[in-house]
């Protein structure tokens, strides 16, 4: 296990659901945890609601100037993780522009914007603990899923390169892979989520991994072996199995 007595974690995307719970687990393991989203009311109320030292900073990923005065004020930082994401559920023949470039925007490219603003330091320090959010959604297309899925997928592939650069440096860098999780965007879908996890067993599973040398999770465990297993089928199995 980790020391976690005065550390500070930055915690992107934590106004409520696994951002929220996660952040009231590393609290209670006593780390300082610096939370952001974009509605302070939320923040406010979760500070509040930690058990160890806490601050929160409000930030908007999609924003550029947002995302470089939220990192000056938050300061130096011993780890980030990135949990930020919005979901909408459709598929190519009911294409919504707007949402499409939000799922991308928010989900990768804010994930983009904020490790352009940690990981140089943490590097020229040797020193840091980056921890990007994929979804076992992420590792083959699906259908219904334009945007959240590519948003994942190039999350995850971000995260595995960072990881190739920096692995054999002071600079820890892990993955967590959650399946479906009990929140406001799973609300959304209409069809049947199996393994649904509530946003504090998922929390415990990413602060497990957080504890180990472990690169990558996917959880839950048996749910993630048919995605993992999907990346192996050929084209014309793949899609008619998960059509």
């Amino acid at each position: 296990m980790k020391d976690w007595s005065g550390k500070r974690y930055w915690l992107v995307g934590a106004s409520d659901g696994l951002g929220a719970a996660l952040a009231k687990r590393l609290s209670k393991a006593g780390a300082h945890v610096i939370v952001s989203a974009r509605s302070e009311d939320k923040l406010k109320q979760l500070v509040a609601e930690l058990l160890g030292e806490g601050s929160y900073q409000t930030v908007d990923v999609a924003s550029d100037e947002s995302v470089k005065t939220a990192a000056a004020a938050v300061g130096r930082i011993d780890g980030v993780v990135y949990l930020a994401g919005v979901y909408w559920p459709f598929g190519a023949e009911a294409w919504n522009s707007d949402q499409a470039t939000a799922m991308a925007d928010i989900n990768f490219t804010g994930l983009v914007r904020v490790l352009g603003q940690v990981v140089p330091d943490m590097v020229s320090r040797d020193a840091g603990h980056i921890v990007v959010t994929g979804s076992l959604s992420g590792f083959r297309g699906l259908p219904g899923s334009i945007g959240y899925t590519a948003s994942k997928a190039g999350t995850m592939s971000l995260a595995e390169c960072i990881y190739a650069d920096l692995r054999d440096t002071g600079v820890q860098v892990q993955l967590s892979n959650p399946g479906f999780i009990k929140t406001q965007l799973t609300e959304k879908n209409t069809f049947r989520m199996p393994f649904i996890m509530t946003p504090e067993e998922a929390a415990e599973e990413m602060y497990r991994q957080m504890n180990t040398s472990k690169f990558k999770v996917s959880f839950p465990r048996l749910f993630s072996l048919v995605f993992r297993g999907s990346q192996f089928l050929p084209d014309w199995l793949y899609y008619r199995v998960f059509s």
